[in-house]
């Protein structure tokens, strides 16, 4: 490994090029193994030279800055944003692992997906036009939603004269700013906590907030508060589904403030979109989502605290727009998008899957 920091950056910028020639979602350096790219969910390694410590150490420190690389020894992690020479974008994270140093890259589009290109239909677009309230998109790590957050977003960029300021750590998606207004604020560099961030975005007179994670209580509280205000606030967590989202949101508090959360968040919620990006039939990977909207009888239950009987109503609103990941599943399935044994991966139960999908004939193709 050279010592010269541009003919390592040349070295990084050869990886994040093939990364994306291979369309992987991630780069993987890890000291003891060769890089390693994230295809359609798998790991596989690139080449076999085994990256060493010192390797591993260059490559990382090569992203910071000299402030950057201070706060990463010292925290021991670290997020950034890296830009290429040919502009591509990548979300990096840097950490520790037994005393070595570590890093995953991201990869981010050039270019905004449109809402038709995710298929995420026209109930989400309606949740773009919102006056107010809070929607969620959750999901675990990798299963695209910063990616939904943005086709989001530029969909008002493209049909509303609309404010939007965004919250990011660290910014991922760059937007062109259309008809609406875009300000992008990137945490650590244009503000230093979520929640200080989100104290002061009322004065700067938005009228979209999209905080990149509702990370903390804090963070939770001034959310729920400013979407109390008439603002509409689009937000992530990682969470698996609607309920689950609920609950997060409501145990993040201390007990003697669980109630007054209960009914901000049965006030102001609007709608929470959870999603898993599945191996799909063919190559790829497509998207299965859970749509819960917050009708009157969703917002009684949430403010009885009656979370368990949420998934019954959703399963039966499909006129509202509702579904369960389970039956978003069963429709891929007897479409032919994703196998059997996919859909029923994501179930703890296989009986939730729609009778429909559970009768049809297993494909036989693998995967092709």
């Amino acid at each position: 490994m050279p010592t010269d920091e541009k003919e390592i950056l040349a070295i990084i910028n050869e990886l994040l090029r093939v990364t994306v020639e291979q369309k992987a979602s991630d780069l993987h350096l890890v000291v003891g193994k060769p890089p390693l790219l994230r295809i359609d969910g798998v790991l596989q390694p690139l080449g076999d030279r085994v990256l060493g410590r010192e390797d591993c150490e260059k490559l990382c420190f090569a992203f910071c800055t000299a402030d950057e690389k201070d706060k990463f020894i010292k925290q021991r992690e670290i997020d950034l944003a890296y830009e290429d020479p040919d502009h591509r974008r990548f979300r990096i994270n840097l950490f520790w692992e037994r005393t070595y140093p570590s890093a995953v890259l991201r990869a981010i589009p050039t270019t905004v997906p449109s809402m038709e290109e995710l298929l995420l239909g026209e109930k989400v677009k309606e949740m773009t036009e919102y006056p107010h309230g809070l929607v969620l998109v959750t999901g675990p790590t990798g299963s695209g939603k910063s990616t939904t957050l943005a086709s989001m977003i530029e969909h008002v960029n493209h049909t509303s004269p609309d404010n939007i300021i965004t919250l990011e750590d660290p910014i991922e998606f760059l937007f062109t700013p259309d008809k609406a207004t875009i300000r992008q604020r990137q945490f650590g560099h244009d503000f230093i906590a979520f929640n200080e961030g989100l104290k002061h975005v009322l004065r700067q007179d938005p009228d979209i907030v999209m905080v990149g994670e509702m990370r903390d209580p804090e963070t939770i509280a001034t959310t729920l508060t400013i979407a109390e205000t008439g603002h509409l606030v689009l937000a992530t967590l990682h969470t698996q589904n609607a309920p689950q989202t609920i609950d997060r949101i409501i145990d993040a508090m201390p007990p003697h403030q669980q109630n007054q959360v209960r009914a901000q968040l049965a006030l102001t919620l609007r709608a929470i979109i959870s999603q898993q990006l599945l191996p799909k039939v063919g190559g790829g990977r497509i998207a299965a989502r859970e749509i819960l909207i917050n009708t009157p009888a969703i917002s009684n239950l949430i403010r009885q605290n009656q979370i368990g009987q949420v998934v019954s109503i959703m399963q039966t609103a499909s006129e509202e727009g509702m579904h369960t990941l389970a039956q978003d599943l069963g429709r891929l399935m007897k479409e032919g998008l994703i196998e059997r044994e996919v859909a029923l991966s994501y179930l703890t139960n296989p009986d939730d899957l729609p009778m429909t999908a559970r009768e049809a004939p297993v494909n036989t193709r693998g995967g092709q």
